[in-house]
C-alpha cells in the first residue's frame, strides 16, 4: 500500500478491493474526476491565500466550472499520451442525461471528457501526472 496515495489507503481501511479501471463508465470517472479536480484546486488556493470561506469559493467556482475545464483542456490536450487522449474522447462523447448548467454544451462535453481523464489517472494511481496537468492547464491563469 502506497501510504502517499488516498485511494490506497480508503480501500485498506474500508477492506475494499479494487477494480479494474476499465470497468468504470466514462460517466462514473467523470464524477470522481470531477471531485479530485476540485479538491486539488482547492487545496491550491487554500495553500497560497487567506481569505474568508466566501472568496475562497468564489476563487475555486472560477476555476471549476465547465468554461474554465474546457479552456484548461484545450491548453494541455497536445501534451496528452495517446491512452489519455481516448479517455477524454471517452468522457467527452458520453451521453449523459444531465444537462449544461450556465455552460454551452461544447464546453460541457469538453469538461465531462477532462472529468473522465482526472478520474482515470486518480484510480490508477497516477496522482503526479495528475498534477502535472492541471498545473499545465493552470499556468496561464492567475491563481
Amino acid at each position: 500500500m502506497n501510504a502517499n496515495h488516498l485511494l490506497d489507503n480508503i480501500n485498506h481501511f474500508f477492506q475494499i478491493s479494487p477494480r479494474d479501471i476499465n470497468s468504470y463508465s466514462p460517466l462514473t470517472l467523470a464524477y470522481l474526476g470531477d471531485a479530485v479536480f476540485e479538491i486539488v484546486v482547492r487545496t491550491i488556493i487554500v495553500e497560497e491565500k487567506s481569505s474568508t470561506v466566501k472568496s475562497l469559493h468564489r476563487q475555486s467556482s472560477g476555476l471549476v466550472n465547465a468554461k474554465a475545464q474546457a479552456g484548461l483542456m484545450s491548453r494541455i490536450m497536445n501534451t496528452l499520451t495517446e491512452e489519455e487522449v481516448s479517455i477524454f474522447k471517452r468522457g467527452r462523447n458520453a451521453k449523459s442525461h444531465s444537462v449544461a448548467k450556465n455552460a454551452d454544451i461544447h464546453d460541457y462535453r469538453t469538461a465531462t471528457g477532462f472529468e473522465a481523464l482526472m478520474g482515470y489517472l486518480y484510480l490508477k494511481g497516477e496522482m503526479e501526472r495528475l498534477l502535472e496537468l492541471i498545473r499545465l492547464g493552470l499556468t496561464e491563469l492567475s491563481l
